[in-house]
């Protein structure tokens, strides 16, 4: 059978005014104003460059998480083990930094490990036909078990300034932090895929009607595989960021990361049953909760309380971008 998939799912823009028109349209957008707008009031800190960029800077990882976590949700899976993955690279970074290994060789080097332990994610999911959920938790402890191993004793502590100044310095220009860069970078991209490929459109396919996609020619175990080894990379980015921000490497990195990131892209409007997701929602999504984390800290609000808030206002928030896609319906 010919493939016919290209028509399936994801529309792509009709003009060079569709990017603003998301914006405009959409209403985590609008939420997400609102609620700078109320934080602002909450806190005269809160508008202030220094805590902006903190928050910039705090939820670019977990923005880059999302991005490769939203790829695989498309599919209709899951990956709980992006934070291991996270810590793994961290550990294995270090490890190689320390061993005298060039910076730019030891990030595309881990990358491309993280890749790897994404891709044997999806060959469990696609050929071991093992539940996403089951494989990616099974995974979570497996990488974060050889972080601990990798580690080998205290914190590593990176002194390569190479290393620290391409994904935690700032730009000559501007004085931009490069973890900001990255994560627009990877959002360009990622919108591109989506939106604009063949590719992307297989995903969406898959996720909305795997058997629809099937028989339209889709090759749809490989295409699996492919998210969630993008997930992994990903993953292995926001332990190498991680790392180069904190100027250590360690196997606790990243623990929760999972959590955040399935959270942002359920806030973002993504359904967990596939088909549906938008990359610019998914990174909204994440500064969302990475902006109620921090109004709540800078309020004095206590760390259990904090909880029981921030899980109302995803709730409010899911709440909303599910009313306006019925809407839209």
């Amino acid at each position: 059978m010919k493939a016919n998939y290209e028509t399936l799912s994801a529309p792509v823009f009709k003009s060079k005014y569709s990017f603003l028109k998301v914006f405009i349209k959409n209403y985590l957008f609008i939420f997400l104003c609102l609620l700078v707008i109320f934080c602002s009031f909450l806190s005269s800190k809160f508008l202030t460059f220094d805590n902006l960029s903190n928050i910039l800077l705090q939820n670019s990882v977990i923005s880059i998480l999302a991005l490769g976590q939203l790829m695989v949700v498309i599919t209709g899976g899951i990956d709980l083990s992006v934070g291991s993955i996270a810590a793994l690279a961290s550990v294995l970074s270090a490890s190689l930094l320390g061993a005298g290994f060039d910076p730019i060789l030891t990030i595309i080097l881990v990358m491309a490990l993280m890749a790897i332990a994404g891709l044997g994610n999806g060959l469990a999911v696609t050929y071991g036909k093992i539940t996403p959920f089951v494989v990616t938790l099974a995974t979570l402890t497996i990488y974060r078990g050889l972080a601990y191993i990798f580690q080998v004793g205290s914190l590593v502590t990176i002194e390569n300034n190479t290393f620290l100044a391409i994904l935690a310095g700032k730009t000559e220009v501007g004085g931009i932090y490069t973890p900001i860069i990255i994560l627009f970078l990877t959002l360009g991209i990622f919108i591109f895929i989506l939106k604009m490929t063949t590719f992307g459109r297989r995903l969406y396919a898959i996720g909305g009607n795997s058997e629809a996609a099937r028989l339209a020619g889709a090759p749809i175990n490989r295409d699996i595989v492919i998210a969630y080894a993008i997930s992994g990379a990903l993953a292995g980015l926001g332990g190498l960021m991680t790392t180069a921000r904190l100027s250590t490497g360690s196997a606790l990195y990243g623990q929760g990361y999972e959590l955040d990131a399935i959270a942002a892209v359920v806030v973002g409007g993504a359904s967990l049953i596939g088909g549906k997701g938008f990359a610019l929602n998914a990174v909204l999504g994440a500064f969302l909760i990475g902006i109620i984390r921090n109004i709540l800290n800078l309020t004095g609000v206590a760390s259990y309380p904090q909880m029981v808030i921030q899980g109302l206002i995803i709730l409010v928030a899911v709440l909303l971008t599910t009313l306006a896609a019925r809407k839209k319906a």
